[in-house]
């Protein structure tokens, strides 16, 4: 049996249950059908399908979301974590000057005194010497240690041992102390001493008084015997530049020898 040749697109042939071909009996269409599609079709749409691209760009988004949210976090821990202990450096610094300024009319023993408060800037006019012992001559205007233990000068401030004064380069104010020690051996009820700070100021001809103390009736009632007493100065005052401050005791030959129970000093407020 012959078939119709004339059509141009691949031929479909009819195989009847003996094996025979077969022309059909309408003219096939234009386009082949099938029952089922092929598998590897279907494998390829999805490998290429839109939906899974998106769901991997989701993914990666978030994950890129949570890192960004992670180190936000951890940036914003350590600006916290600086500006707490910013805070408690400035709380400790000026808790340690309001103790320094309690403790200025504290106890006999000069606890709390031995210096100016502490603060960051070194260049700040300030100066603290501690008393010094004298075996021959005992001048009323007392000598001191600019470099020993804990003495320093600092601030263009200078200690000027020919006149035992702290020379300041500066105008302004000042908080200036000082304390002394003496020890009476033969101490009865008409014991007694001067404690003073003076200034030697340029343009005037004789010494200016800042501060003076005078101390009586602090001996027991039993006569001779030894007593230890104390005087302690301190004032904020307006000194002006090359301005010299020193310290006088009207008995030094009863300064007591420790060091750190005679002392002198100042810095600028």
């Amino acid at each position: 049996m012959s078939c119709d040749q004339t059509y141009p697109l691949p031929q479909v042939f009819l195989v009847d249950a003996g094996g025979g071909q077969q022309c059909p009996d309408q003219p096939p269409s234009l386009v082949p059908c099938w029952s089922h599609l092929p598998a590897q079709g279907g494998a390829d749409r999805r490998r290429r399908s839109p939906g899974g691209t998106g769901l991997g760009s989701c993914k990666a988004l978030v994950v890129l979301m949570l890192f960004l949210l992670v180190f936000a976090a951890l940036g914003f821990q350590a600006y916290q974590i600086y500006k707490m202990q910013r805070e408690l450096r400035q709380k400790q610094i000026g808790e340690r000057k309001h103790t320094w300024v309690n403790n200025a009319g504290g106890d006999a023993d000069g606890a709390g005194r031995s210096g100016p408060p502490l603060r960051d800037d070194e260049d700040r006019p300030a100066a603290h010497v501690i008393g010094r012992v004298e075996k021959e001559s005992f001048p009323t205007v007392l000598r001191w240690e600019s470099q020993v233990g804990q003495a320093y000068t600092s601030g263009g401030v200078s200690y000027q041992f020919e006149d035992g004064a702290l020379r300041v380069n500066q105008t302004g104010i000042y908080h200036v102390y000082t304390r002394v020690e003496l020890v009476f051996k033969g101490c009865s009820s008409t014991s007694s001493f001067q404690h003073s700070v003076s200034v030697r100021r340029e343009g005037q001809l004789s010494p200016l008084t800042l501060m003076r103390a005078h101390r009586a009736g602090f001996c027991p009632q039993l006569p001779a015997r030894s007593w230890t007493t104390e005087s302690y100065l301190a004032s904020a005052l307006k000194l002006h530049a090359h301005d010299r401050v020193y310290v006088e005791v009207s008995h030094p030959t009863l300064l007591s020898h420790q060091h750190y129970t005679n002392f002198f000093g100042l810095y600028k407020i």
